[in-house]
């Protein structure tokens, strides 16, 4: 019997509540470190430990997923995130915020993957990557909204406030799908948890190849190209922050256009047209990035690059759901440790680059990091 996707709504409204965890402290910082007198770069530890726990917190999601049940384990998480966003109002210092942004983090990472995990299960191969774009709706909403809503709320109310709208939409989402999927019985019922699974995934070849697809994803783009694309705007064309998160914004937009054409773009281009017009869109786009010689030319970039990014991983996704099919959450959950181990590593690197060479160095060499990645991964099988 196959699950129902009158559900999909729901999962892209946690998808909303889970990814704009991401989010929600770009225009906080400040208000954080004036608050427990402290300097800004303090309060980059509360930053890295969200991030950190939401990497590390796959590997044990995955398999729970699997043995418990995937729409299970993600609607108690994102119960457990809605309170640790609810609970960090309370923070009485930095090093409680820590913690308890830290404990957040660990939860919210259950949410996407096991979503996606489940999608697998619901949608045939040929159908998946088109539904999970429906879902990114949710995500890619909340890259668009939640950052700037954060910083108004925050403006008025204090950055309290904004932890606090999060958290109700987390808690009422969450408490919804746990009435939706409470009844449904434990699909593992009497196996292990699975851990090794991990190892059976890696043995495969084809389990490999995704894993390092994945790493070198998450360094040229989400440790490389795309957390350097704000300072660079601010560096060298002297824009206000809060002008540059509006250009930046485009990324969304361009996002947003791939969600709503996914179905049409995989009925004309298939898998190896979308890696190559998605990979040619994202390596032209960082290319003219690097040689943009006005802030408004970095500002036109940016809805490309963001179509662009999401057919080229909207691929590498659908490739996960099906990578592992008898333990589905933990491929996709393998999947998501792989991105964001690349995202640390590409982060050390890029910067390295980026003291060396400048930005044009950065946006350059993701660009041709990409272009190859792109090139290889269309050359091999899907499954």
């Amino acid at each position: 019997m196959r699950p129902d996707l009158a559900l999909l709504p729901l999962l892209a409204l946690a998808g909303f509540a889970a990814g704009g965890g991401m989010r929600l402290m770009d225009p906080l910082l400040p208000l954080l470190a004036q608050d427990f007198g402290v300097g800004v770069p303090a309060v980059a530890p509360v930053v890295a430990g969200f991030t950190l726990a939401y990497g590390a917190g796959q590997l044990i999601t995955g398999p729970l997923g699997d043995r418990y049940g995937k729409l299970q384990v993600a609607a108690v998480a994102l119960v457990l995130y809605g309170l640790g966003l609810a609970v960090s109002t309370l923070a009485w210092d930095l090093s409680s915020m820590i913690v308890l942004r830290t404990g957040t983090g660990l939860v919210a990472g259950a949410v996407i993957p096991l979503a996606m995990a489940w999608i697998g299960d619901a949608v045939p191969y040929e159908d998946r990557q088109a539904t999970i774009g429906r879902f990114l709706t949710g995500m890619v909403m909340a890259q668009l909204l939640v950052g700037p809503a954060s910083g108004i709320v925050a403006q008025f109310a204090g950055w309290r406030a904004s932890f606090l709208l999060l958290a109700a939409l987390a808690l009422v989402v969450g408490v919804l799908l746990v009435r939706r999927t409470g009844r449904a019985p434990p699909p593992g019922a009497g196996r292990g948890l699975g851990l090794m699974q991990y190892i059976v995934l890696l043995r495969a070849p084809a389990g490999r190849r995704l894993m390092g697809a994945a790493a070198l994803d998450g360094a040229a783009l989400f440790g490389g190209a795309f957390p350097f694309v704000g300072s660079f705007l601010i560096e060298r064309f002297g824009l206000s922050p809060g002008a540059a998160g509006l250009c930046v914004a485009g990324f969304g937009l361009g996002a947003f256009v791939y969600t709503r054409l996914a179905r049409r773009l995989v009925a004309r281009l298939g898998e190896k047209g979308l890696l190559a017009a998605g990979g040619a869109m994202l390596a032209a786009a960082l290319l003219g990035t690097s040689m943009a010689s006005a802030w408004w030319a970095v500002a036109l970039l940016q809805a490309p690059l963001g179509m662009g990014f999401y057919m080229f991983h909207g691929v590498l996704q659908a490739r996960a759901t099906e990578a592992l099919p008898e333990s589905r959450a933990t491929a996709v959950s393998a999947f998501a440790m792989a991105l964001f181990l690349g995202q640390s590593v590409g982060a050390l690197a890029f910067g390295a680059v980026l003291h060396a060479a400048g930005y044009g160095a950065v946006f350059a060499g993701a660009a041709t990091v990409t272009a190859g990645l792109a090139a290889w991964v269309a050359r091999v099988p899907a499954r």
